[in-house]
């Protein structure tokens, strides 16, 4: 894998992260609820993510949230891809 394609699914799972994240507390807003750690609740549910979950571009790893506080675990940095 080149530098250049590392560097492009690295900002494209940074992106992913950021949608994840909104896309929680948007469900949370919705339902007064958080969406179950291993995002199976947003993942079914055609108006969140239309073309389905994302996974991790880099690693390609489904993301999951931490049940303290209901973020996305791991994908933040270069050597953390892999929830």
């Amino acid at each position: 894998v080149s530098v250049d394609n590392d560097t492009a699914k690295k900002k494209s799972c940074n992106h992913n992260r950021t949608e994840v994240n909104i896309t929680v507390e948007q469900y949370y807003l919705s339902n007064g609820s958080w969406p179950a750690n291993d995002l199976s609740d947003v993942a079914g549910a055609t108006n969140y993510f239309p073309n389905g979950l994302p996974t991790c571009p880099y690693s390609g790893a489904a993301y999951r949230l931490d049940p303290t506080t209901h973020r996305v675990i791991g994908h933040s940095g270069d050597a953390d891809h892999s929830p």
